[in-house]
This record gives structure tokens, C-alpha cells and sequence, in this order.
């Protein structure tokens, strides 16, 4: 039988490097902009938590960190639609300073809806941070306010992303499917 090595079935898109370059970089952007100031840091489960786990670690203000988990239904056509937003536990942000933080954003939907959620439970601001932003996939206006890398593959693996059924979560790097080799 003919094995396939995880390396021959994924090539990489964006190194661990420039990963944790650009995660310092944008860590030094957040800590300007809030200087004096506690950030509340709510991430985005699952594709979000080891951009997260970094980013917050090189943040040189105070952070207090919670996750947000949605519930997702697919429908006939393929496409996901969230039904819930499950909080770790409820959050208590009036007047405080909330960054969003996602692993990838692709239509946008879902990221909206929290800021505008967040803004009504009274946020003094509320700002996203993305790792990746596929904005090629956009079904709503938004703009992250702090990105990584713009990105238009189909399918993302690695530092957190993938799906449930895949074991590339856990790969320093950002990866997509080698066309040529199915993954197993």
C-alpha cells in the first residue's frame, strides 16, 4: 500500500514564522491603541484559539480573556447558517473596550452580528482582530480592524483552523489541501 505523508497531502500557504511575525506586529498595534487601558479579549471557538492564545500573550496591556462559541445549522444548499451564540458565561462589557478576536473571517456574518450584539450590551468599543481575512467571501460590510494575512484558498488548515473531522489543527502553519493528493 502506497502511504501519503501529512506533508505531501498539505502545502503551506503562511509559515509559523511569518505567523508569529505578524502576530507580534499586530499585538503591538493593540497595545497602542490601548494603551492605559483593560482590553476585554472574546474569541471565536473553535478556529480562533491558538491566534488568541498568541496574540494575548504578546499584548502589553491588561486582558481578560473569554470565549464565544456559535452553534451552526447547515442547510440543503451546502452553506452554514449560526443559529446560537453560546459565552463561556455571560460577559459583562458595559463601558468596557471588547476586541473580537477570529482565527479567519470569511463572510463576515457571524462577526457582525457579534459586534453589533456586543455594541448593544454596551461596549465602550468593539473591534476585530483576525488572523486571516477572506474578504473575497464577504456577504456584509466589515472590515477588520486589525488582520494578519488576506487569504482566498478554499480550505485553511492549521494554527487552530480546520474543521471537527480534520487532525491539522495543531500544525504551526497555515496549510492548504495539495490538489494532487486527497486528505485521508
Amino acid at each position: 500500500m502506497n502511504q501519503v505523508s501529512k506533508a505531501d497531502q498539505l502545502r503551506v500557504v503562511i509559515s509559523a514564522e511569518q505567523i508569529q511575525k505578524r502576530v507580534r506586529e499586530m499585538a503591538r498595534q493593540i497595545s497602542d491603541d490601548y494603551r492605559g487601558q483593560t482590553i476585554h479579549a472574546l474569541a471565536l471557538l473553535e478556529n480562533g484559539f491558538i491566534f488568541m492564545a498568541d496574540l494575548v500573550r504578546a499584548l502589553e496591556v491588561p486582558v481578560i480573556c473569554q470565549f464565544i462559541k456559535p452553534k451552526y445549522r447547515r442547510q440543503a444548499s451546502g452553506k452554514a447558517d449560526f443559529v446560537e451564540i453560546f459565552f463561556s458565561h455571560e460577559p459583562d462589557i458595559r463601558g468596557q473596550h471588547v476586541l473580537l478576536v477570529e482565527g479567519l473571517v470569511h463572510s463576515g456574518v457571524t462577526s457582525d452580528f457579534l459586534m453589533s450584539d456586543l455594541r448593544a450590551r454596551g461596549a465602550a468599543s468593539v473591534k476585530l482582530a483576525t488572523l486571516l481575512d477572506r474578504q473575497s467571501a464577504r456577504r456584509v460590510q466589515l472590515q477588520p480592524d486589525y488582520f494578519g494575512f488576506l487569504v482566498d484558498e478554499g480550505f485553511l488548515f492549521g494554527y487552530g483552523l480546520g474543521s471537527p473531522e480534520q487532525t491539522n489543527r495543531n500544525l504551526p502553519y497555515v496549510a492548504a489541501p495539495n490538489q494532487a493528493v486527497p486528505i485521508t
